[in-house]
């Protein structure tokens, strides 16, 4: 048998990151920041006085259920369907974001690129909600839909920063 004198085992200082993990930090992420905006618009819709108006509404202009959006009524049969659509689209965007964290974690250079590319994702949803979507648009208020819209990113965020608090981003 032979000894290898001053030979040393090198450990790669950037691991390829756990994929199953990173996909399930992007779920809980994603549901979390989904039902941060789903609270929100049932706080919104109960002081309206119309609990579940929003899924519904939202539900109805989805499935193309029920005709018109001015007819909307609630029902939870529509309110179950959307908010399980609602939280599988957060959960992928949650998966996407955490895959990116990853990229961002061994290169911290491209942090401020990914920062960029959410902010004008963020803009770009909002402005072609306001034009392919203008009755949605209408009846749940642009302003209510920008504060989900920045509560679910707020979500996202604290929930990401406590999960990496190491995590440097370099312009």
């Amino acid at each position: 048998m032979t000894v290898q004198t001053g030979a040393t085992a090198s450990e790669s200082t950037s691991s390829p990151p756990d994929v199953q993990a990173l996909y399930q930090e992007g779920i809980v992420a994603g549901l979390l920041a989904a039902a941060a905006v789903a609270m929100w618009f049932l706080i919104v819709d109960t002081v309206a006085g119309r609990p579940f108006y929003t899924p519904s509404m939202l539900g109805t202009a989805l499935f193309g259920r029920g005709g018109g959006l001015d007819t909307v009524t609630v029902s939870f049969g529509m309110v179950a369907m959307f908010t399980w659509v609602h939280g599988m689209v957060f959960a992928v965007l949650g998966g996407i974001a955490s895959r990116l964290l990853a990229v961002v974690e061994r290169n911290p250079s491209i942090g401020f690129g990914v920062l960029l590319l959410f902010v004008l994702l963020q803009s770009g949803f909002t402005v072609t909600a306001a034009f392919l979507a203008a009755p949605v648009f209408a009846a749940l208020g642009w302003p209510s839909i920008l504060v989900a819209n920045l509560l679910a990113a707020a979500v996202m965020g604290v929930y990401f920063r406590l999960r990496h608090p190491n995590l440097t981003v370099r312009p």
